[in-house]
C-alpha cells in the first residue's frame, strides 16, 4: 500500500509537471498561475502546493527533467581527466547541443519557455540564479577547454581564451534561440556540424580573437 501510494504520489508529480510545461508554452510563465496549471493537470491547487513550494519550485523542478545548453557543455567537457583531443571535444559537444535541441520536441518547449517565455520577475530569482551559475560555469569549462587546446597546439598559441568562450557561448545560445524564435529559417540540426566548423574557423584565423600585445 505504501509503496502503490509512493508510485501515485511521483505519477501525479509528473503530471503537475507535463501540464506545467504545455501551460507555460502556450501562455507565457508570468501569465500562468498554479490554479491554470492545477487545471490543466486535472488536480486541485493543494495537491500543486503538497509537491511544489510555489512557481518558481515548479519552474525549476520542470527544468530539472532537461539540460539546459551550459549544463551539458559542463557535463560533456570533463576537466577532471586529461583530454587528448580538447579541440574535438568542443567541437563534438558543441555540435551535439545543436542537434539534440532540434531532435527533441520536449527539450524544444522547455528551451523555448526559457529563452522567449519567461519574465525574469523577483518571484523567479531562484530560476535565474541557476541559469546564471550554468552559464558562468559552462563558459569556465568552455575556456579551460580552449587553453588545453592552445598549450597542445591545436588552436593559436596567442588565442585569447576568454573571449572565445564568451563568442561560443554566445553563438551557441544564439543559434538555439534564433532557430526556436524562426525554426523554418533553417535547419538547426543540418547546419549544425558547419556552424562548429565555422566557430573553429574564426577561433584560427581572426586577428579579432588575438590576444593583443604592447607596442
Amino acid at each position: 500500500m505504501v509503496r502503490r501510494t509512493k508510485e501515485e504520489a511521483l505519477e501525479t508529480r509528473h503530471q503537475i509537471l507535463d501540464a506545467a510545461e504545455q501551460v507555460f508554452f502556450e501562455q507565457g510563465v508570468s501569465r500562468t498561475s498554479l490554479a491554470d496549471i492545477a487545471t490543466a493537470a486535472g488536480v486541485t491547487r493543494g495537491a500543486i502546493y503538497w509537491h511544489f513550494k510555489n512557481k518558481a519550485d515548479l519552474f525549476t523542478a520542470m527544468f530539472d527533467r532537461i539540460r539546459l545548453p551550459m549544463e551539458t557543455m559542463v557535463e560533456r567537457c570533463r576537466i577532471s581527466d586529461p583530454d587528448p583531443d580538447p579541440a574535438q571535444t568542443l567541437r563534438r559537444v558543441f555540435t551535439q547541443v545543436l542537434c539534440e535541441t532540434a531532435r527533441n520536441p520536449h527539450r524544444r518547449r522547455v528551451l523555448d519557455i526559457l529563452f522567449h517565455k519567461c519574465e525574469y520577475t523577483e518571484e523567479m530569482g531562484p530560476v535565474m540564479e541557476r541559469h546564471q551559475e550554468a552559464c558562468a560555469d559552462g563558459r569556465n569549462r568552455m575556456e579551460r577547454c580552449l587553453c588545453d587546446a592552445v598549450s597542445l597546439g591545436q588552436l593559436p598559441a596567442d588565442l585569447d581564451t576568454r573571449r572565445a568562450a564568451v563568442l561560443m557561448h554566445a553563438m551557441l545560445t544564439g543559434l538555439i534561440s534564433n532557430w526556436l524564435f524562426l525554426p523554418r529559417s533553417f535547419d538547426l540540426e543540418a547546419e549544425a556540424s558547419a556552424m562548429a566548423d565555422g566557430f573553429f574557423d574564426m577561433l584560427r584565423y581572426s586577428p579579432a580573437l588575438r590576444v593583443a600585445t604592447a607596442n
